[in-house]
């Protein structure tokens, strides 16, 4: 399913020993901290030496915006430094931070459709925590969260859906309400609050209690396969038009040829290369290629890259070099 471009499984826990975040002391997050570091980084784990320790307050702006653009933490983590850090692989598929909403929050990350093998990973990570520390944990709530929307299994599981057909009929609205129903919920790239750029959506369960991790796991796959299949049929009959095939063209010379890429400009001609690749107009493109420059085109992740602060017109500078590079 190329319109999945990853998937995600993120699970919340807690400490039983200690307050929720936002009740610890700046002394017991360095415990909590500590805790969960060792866990990990001292166990007999193949994954052992596999992770970045990170304290956030040690990173510079630029680097802990580029984390949250390139959705290895999220927005709220990154809005207070004392007392929070992150463990991160080293091919970034595994990212836990620390203090955040609770005190773990773990998360894995693998490409494409495959939630099964996604929630597998962050299940054995969890057993691997789960060996070394006592989670809150309530015999008929489940796991304790600090928002009770997240009590039970702790598990959200989401899916980076590309829906540009979709978005162009003005069908996503209409969407929402209906998957609403059915405990699922759908919003931008970033999560809650956050607007879709590119026609990138993320699709991901809202019910964690009442319900087992499996099970989730299974409607929001089959939620999805519907998705696609909505969006497959909505491609077919948007690329017939000679209009769409020139924007796609025009899409692909711009990106191959400007001096200058404003940030959601180079979105909006991404996602229409990218339809072009799915739907056959272009065909000497790897959607992968499309789906990497998503990420790497974002403003602190650019500045990071270079190793510099840009200012906005040097952004679009180097915005519009790196695309032409991938590109040609």
């Amino acid at each position: 399913m190329s319109t999945v471009i990853s998937t995600r499984v993120r699970l919340a826990r807690n400490l039983k020993d200690y307050p929720f975040p936002c009740k610890l002391s700046q002394q017991d997050r360095e415990k909590v901290i500590e805790l969960v570091k060792k866990a990990i980084t001292e166990s007999n784990s193949a994954i052992a030496n596999d992770f970045h320790f990170i304290k956030i307050s040690d990173l510079n702006p630029r680097r802990a915006v580029s984390l949250v653009e390139r959705r290895l933490v999220s927005p709220e983590f990154i809005s207070e430094s004392d007392g929070r850090a992150l463990l991160l692989s080293k091919d970034e598929s595994i990212s836990i931070m620390l203090n955040e909403e609770d005190h773990i929050r773990l998360q894995v990350i693998k490409k494409g459709l495959s939630l099964e093998e996604t929630y597998k990973e962050a299940d054995r990570l969890d057993t691997l925590l789960d060996e070394n520390l006592s989670f809150a944990f309530d015999e008929k709530l489940g796991y304790l969260t600090q928002c009770p929307t997240n009590l039970g299994t702790g598990m959200r599981a989401s899916v980076m859906l590309h829906l540009p057909a979709l978005e162009k009929s003005r069908a996503i609205s209409r969407i929402a309400g209906n998957l609403s129903k059915l405990g699922l919920t759908i919003r931008g790239a970033h999560g809650e609050g956050t607007e879709p750029q590119g026609a990138l959506y993320q699709l991901s369960n809202q019910v964690t209690l009442g319900i087992s991790e499996k099970a989730a796991i299974e409607n929001l796959k089959s939620i999805t396969a519907q998705l696609v299949a909505q969006e497959e049929q909505a491609r077919e009959r948007l690329c017939e038009s000679i209009e769409v095939q020139d924007t796609i063209s025009r899409s692909l010379g711009v990106l191959k040829y400007a001096k200058l890429i404003e940030h959601g400009e180079a979105l909006k001609l991404l996602s229409n290369v990218r339809l072009g690749i799915e739907s056959g107009q272009i065909k000497d493109i790897d959607s992968a290629v499309i789906d990497r420059l998503m990420l790497d085109v974002e403003p602190a992740t650019l500045s990071v890259a270079l190793g510099k602060s840009l200012s906005p017109h040097d952004r679009d500078e180097q915005r519009a070099k790196l695309i032409q590079k991938r590109l040609n």
